[in-house]
């Protein structure tokens, strides 16, 4: 395995103007590694409880995600419940209950040590650094938060990011880490803090991605309806970081193509609820909306 993903797997409760989907998968590394599957071989990291439902493991499993890191201990599986304002780039947590994922500390096996892309999901910095600590000379280290670990673990996060190559986050949580209003202030100053790259998701105003040379900016894929935006952020990551691991090396091309691919992945989740319309999703649909998307925006690989 070359890519290895540590987040969480969870049962959501969600509600949007479209209807309302009740106790289905979800959790950052399960949309990361379905969506990363479909560009490279990804080892998963996570916890879950006893309830976690059998089919939920033969979904994973079927898409060749390495399973051995998927640990399941007594008690219950992750919980949370969200409701979209109208404007779907809101939304108000209702409830999170983190159960046995609260007091989780993995150890990785020795290939996984040997990964070359690792992605640290959504959850506390410091579990986060724990996991990093147990990787030997990995090629690339990127990583996400959200607004509570901000607020709530300031300084474990900015420790972490002196040891990141890059750092995803979206933009209300990039100004909040950076004291900026302006989110150009609010890359360079992120950069500062340590990562190589800063990847700002901006829903459906699409990406920016600051580095110390350049800025570049990919619109989201334009859609009539969106039907639950849920995961559509770890499934940016998961192809981006896919495409990368694919790839097999990291240049200004390779992460520009990346966040394209990141981008056309992210279109197709918000389609149906949860990962309904990602499990579906095949190598062609995601060619052909790759294509579209090149020519919509007139952009060229370059190398």
């Amino acid at each position: 395995m070359n890519l290895l993903v540590l987040g969480a797997i969870a049962y959501d409760s969600i509600e949007t103007v479209n209807g309302r989907a009740s106790d289905v998968l979800g959790g950052s590394a399960a949309y990361f590694s379905v969506a990363a599957s479909l560009f490279a071989p990804v080892s998963l990291i996570a916890a879950v409880g006893s309830d976690f439902r059998i089919e939920s493991r033969q979904m994973l499993a079927e898409r060749g995600i390495d399973l051995r890191g998927l640990e399941q201990q007594p008690g219950r599986t992750l919980r949370w419940h969200g409701r979209y304002h109208a404007d779907m780039n809101h939304r108000d947590t209702l409830g999170l209950q983190l159960n046995v994922f609260e007091n989780y500390s993995p150890q990785l096996l020795p290939d996984q040590r040997r990964c070359g892309y690792i992605f640290l999901g959504n959850i506390a910095p410091d579990l986060q650094a724990r996991v990093l600590s147990q990787v030997r000379k990995p090629k690339l280290v990127a990583a996400d938060t959200m607004a509570y670990w901000i607020e709530n673990s300031g300084p474990e996060l900015r420790k972490l990011l002196s040891r990141v190559d890059v750092i995803l986050l979206n933009d209300e949580e990039a100004r909040m880490l950076a004291g900026e209003s302006n989110l150009v202030k609010a890359g360079r100053s992120i950069l500062k803090m340590g990562p190589e790259t800063v990847i700002v998701k901006r829903g459906e105003y699409g990406v920016l991605k600051f580095s110390r040379d350049a800025i570049f900016a990919a619109p989201a894929y334009p859609l009539e309806e969106v039907i639950d935006p849920t995961g559509a952020g770890d499934s940016f990551a998961g192809a981006f970081m896919g495409s990368l691991a694919r790839e097999g090396r990291v240049t200004e091309a390779s992460l520009r193509t990346a966040i394209q691919y990141g981008s056309v992945v992210a279109s197709f989740v918000v389609e149906k609820f949860s990962l309904e319309r990602l499990l579906s999703l095949t190598s062609k649909d995601i060619a052909a909306r790759y294509l579209a998307f090149i020519e919509l925006t007139g952009s060229r690989r370059r190398r």
